[in-house]
């Protein structure tokens, strides 16, 4: 009860009824005594008089509390919407302000949250981006040095092989440092999507065509599927690149005479590409962590691999609005689905 009337317009509002009540009283008795015969209409006419001003009493203070309610339900949705220095209105006292109070105050501490989390990932970024591009330079001197190397070591077949398994390395290095500013370009939000209408068809032949040599050396199929006349608004390179890499997992996964799938279809305000190989599937333990960094998969033959190729899909695709998803039977097969929609 007292901390019901800490509220000063609760206050208020009990001040005006207990006042019409009294004041109810003592006309009342007044009447009694003044005016016997008439005293009951009398009476009955006070009360109806004492209800009313009660009503409207208790209707003003309903009033203005909606009216403070959808007021701070506004705000709410003014911070909700962007907002960060929307605060509810809270200059009295009561119950009702102390939660608005919290409610500010939660607010203030999601910002300095958000805060916080900006700078820890703009540090990792600028960290990562060191890091990659102090790499760069031993690398191409690397590169360099082993293409000497192969030049001068071509009738020692022992060491040529020691040459061109340093080349894989080297390469290996090569796609994980460039995988890894990629990635935390994505997490600083640093990447601007250049969009424009481009023909579905043509982007699918371009990876294609990037596999194709290594597919027929391989001996495995690129098959491509799809209405050849659907366009879409996207960034043309990143989303290629993002197939791209769903592509090179598929081949990586698959024996000699597999065969990999790229289909794409509109379906309603949606566009959905799928990757489908008949290679030896994922494990189902592994299928909720194949879009994790770096996870490698104990059943994985998959000697080479960084684990970075899908990861950045995944962020490829999230980037341009859309979504990423796998099926997969184990010795089957797998199957990738992007759906972006289409503006």
């Amino acid at each position: 009860m007292i901390k019901i009337l800490e509220n000063r317009k609760i206050r208020n509002l009990l001040y005006r009824i207990l006042l019409y009540i009294m004041g109810f009283s003592l006309l009342s008795s007044g009447f009694i005594f003044c005016l016997k015969e008439q005293a009951a209409l009398y009476v009955w006419l006070s009360a109806v008089t004492t209800g009313f001003l009660i009503l409207i009493a208790c209707y003003g203070y309903f009033k203005e509390q909606n009216e403070m309610m959808e007021r701070a339900v506004e705000q709410i949705g003014e911070y909700i919407s962007g907002n960060k220095d929307a605060r509810i209105e809270c200059c009295d006292e009561g119950e009702l302000y102390r939660l608005f109070h919290e409610v500010n105050s939660l607010a203030a501490i999601l910002n300095a949250h958000i805060e916080k989390e900006g700078k820890e990932k703009e540090f990792l970024r600028n960290t990562i981006s060191d890091i990659s591009h102090q790499l760069k330079t031993p690398l191409a001197a690397l590169n360099i040095y082993n293409g000497i190397l192969q030049g001068e070591v071509e009738a020692l077949p022992e060491v040529w092989e020691f040459v061109r398994l340093s080349e894989q390395e080297l390469d290996r290095i090569e796609t994980l440092v460039q995988s890894l500013l990629k990635i935390s370009k994505f997490d600083a939000g640093t990447i601007v999507m250049e969009k424009a209408l481009e023909n579905l068809s043509e982007m699918m032949e371009r990876v294609r065509k990037q596999f194709a040599f290594r597919a027929g050396q391989e001996g495995k199929e690129i098959i491509l599927s799809g209405d050849e006349g659907i366009d879409i608004v996207c960034d043309r390179n990143w989303l290629a690149e993002a197939v791209a890499n769903i592509v090179k997992n598929a081949l990586d996964h698959t024996e000699t005479g597999g065969l990999v799938r790229i289909e794409w279809k509109q379906q309603g305000t949606s566009l959905q590409i799928a990757v489908k190989d008949n290679g030896s599937g994922i494990h189902p333990e592994d299928l909720y962590y194949i879009f994790k960094r770096f996870y490698r998969s104990r059943y994985s033959k998959d000697t080479q691999g960084i684990g970075l190729g899908l990861p950045l899909a995944k962020s490829i695709i999230e980037a341009c609005g859309g979504s990423i998803s796998a099926n997969s039977e184990l010795g089957s097969g797998t199957a990738f689905y992007i759906c972006i929609p289409v503006c």
